[in-house]
């Protein structure tokens, strides 16, 4: 291992937690739990996979609190230990190379695909824009007894977590899920303690973490993905994050990733960054610049890092701790080992389309295309880097339409 690369320099998180270097996987929706929710034996082959990458981190994708509030299908539901041997195997296997592996825990709130759910909730009863509504159904505004229980849940998949192996857990607070619905204006309109000013906003995101680490105790590592912005008209701004990020600081989150966007404003998909940033790469690195002047606590970035130079010199910067990289883990899944010793990808992530302009806009397909490169994965396959867009979409529809139904006739028995 090249020990001048700084990528490849540990990092102690807090007292006795050290990661082995400064590159992460971040987390993918891998999309490969049975109906029921339970992991797959490709999902588990997924993660062996991903085990010999030799990054400091594996981020799982999202894993639902909820087994009534999925956000699509193939997602892992964990409410209680029922499945707790097949978590600890997925655990083990993930670990068996000598990464930390972090479970990403999530509620999908209203961005949930309609006829998944029998119902979808949120903060505020506010329907999603013209172009999403065929798609994505009004919700039921949550009462004060269901945000506790949701508390509770989130503690409770974290508490299990841990029992199962898993060496941390990460909140996903970003892309327009549960807590970026509580944060943000636009989707949290109530007028009761958990809405109106950003105070109360991110009252919900605190108590959440709050009870995870009365579960969890002070050693765990509890990190957690926020926006930057959602990049959306009355939706949660910079500022109003900034200010949450020091909140988190304040009561000891350990680590926090920094994105942006929600399914309405993918930017995460489709950002477009600004002539300073494509020089180095990265959508987020100027918003992480804001949050080092005010916070010491680790950093973690995602998105748009495409070179080993560009990685390089953003650590190098002090702009942030950690990079996360996520759809290179898709067609190359070893990518790692050779960025750790100062060599390039085999691959490269490059836009993809299917020749439609308005379906390309939409930003389905950055997920649809990298999820089927990870289905492939798991069943024992190489991914194919350079398969066709469109043939992509059309059999991700199929699989999707598939899932959902198989997964209302399981409920409905």
């Amino acid at each position: 291992m090249n020990n001048e690369l700084k990528l490849a320099a540990p990092f102690v998180l807090k007292d006795n937690f050290s990661l082995k270097n400064r590159l992460i996987k971040s987390a993918l929706s891998e999309g490969l739990a049975h109906a029921n929710g339970r992991p797959s034996k490709e999902l588990i082959q997924l993660y062996r996979t991903w085990s010999q990458s030799g990054v400091g981190v594996l981020i799982t994708g999202n894993v639902m609190i909820d087994s009534k509030a999925i956000g699509e299908p193939g997602n892992v539901i964990i409410e209680d230990e029922k499945d707790l041997v097949l978590i600890q195997e997925w655990a083990e296997v993930a670990k068996s190379g000598g990464s930390e592996v972090w479970m990403q825990i999530n509620h999908p709130g209203k961005q949930a695909i309609r006829g998944l759910n029998k119902e979808t909730v949120s903060p505020s009863a506010v329907p999603f824009g013209p172009k999403m509504a065929a798609v994505f159904a009004t919700p039921r505004e949550l009462t004060h007894d269901e945000i506790q229980d949701l508390i509770q849940r989130y503690a409770n998949t974290a508490e299990i977590a841990k029992k199962a192996g898993f060496t941390g857990v990460q909140l996903h607070g970003a892309h327009g899920y549960l807590i970026s619905q509580f944060l943000s204006p636009y989707h949290n309109r109530r007028t009761d303690q958990w809405g109106g000013n950003i105070e109360n906003r991110r009252r919900f995101v605190l108590e959440v973490y709050k009870e995870i680490r009365n579960r969890v105790g002070p050693d765990y590592p509890v990190s957690i993905k926020l926006n930057s912005a959602d990049f959306q008209r009355g939706g949660f701004t910079e500022e109003e994050s900034l200010a949450t990020i020091q909140a988190l600081d304040e009561v000891g989150i350990d680590l926090i990733e920094i994105s942006g966007g929600t399914y309405e404003k993918p930017i995460m998909q489709l950002g477009t960054p600004k002539e300073s940033t494509i020089s180095r790469e990265a959508y987020f690195l100027d918003f992480a610049k804001k949050v080092r002047e005010q916070s010491k606590v680790p950093l973690m970035v995602t998105g748009g890092f495409r070179s080993l130079q560009g990685i390089e010199s953003a650590l190098l910067n002090n702009d942030l701790d950690f990079v996360g990289l996520g759809s290179i883990f898709a067609i190359e899944p070893l990518a790692s080992k050779r960025l750790l010793i100062g060599l390039e990808t085999i691959n490269q992530v490059k836009p993809l389309t299917t020749g439609f302009k308005f379906i390309d806009n939409l930003g389905a397909l950055e997920i649809t295309w990298y999820t089927r490169q990870m289905h492939r994965l798991g069943r024992g396959h190489l991914p194919i880097p350079n398969e066709n867009g469109f043939k992509s979409l059309i059999l991700d529809i199929k699989d999707k339409g598939l899932g959902i139904f198989k997964t209302r006739r399981l409920r409905a028995s």
